[in-house]
């Protein structure tokens, strides 16, 4: 196991990654019908963002009302 992680480590950054996001789908294996789901969700929302029917809140202001929310 040691070895393994040794050679891992050894790996570019991106190759790192790539074994890594193999990794974690053997824990968490998708589900097609939900990820086919997702992806209708998100070219939804990347629409409804081109078109301008919605507008686009900054991260930074998100989190900030989430630990707003979170500190009483």
């Amino acid at each position: 196991m040691k070895e393994i992680i040794q050679e891992a480590e050894a790996l570019p950054v991106e190759e790192r990654a790539i074994v890594i996001d193999s990794l974690l789908r053997t824990l968490n294996p998708s589900v097609t019908e939900i990820d086919n789901e997702w992806v209708k969700v998100a070219k939804r929302r990347l629409a409804e963002l081109r078109s301008g029917s919605v507008k686009a809140v900054p991260g930074d202001v998100v989190f900030a009302k989430i630990q707003k929310r979170f500190e009483r």
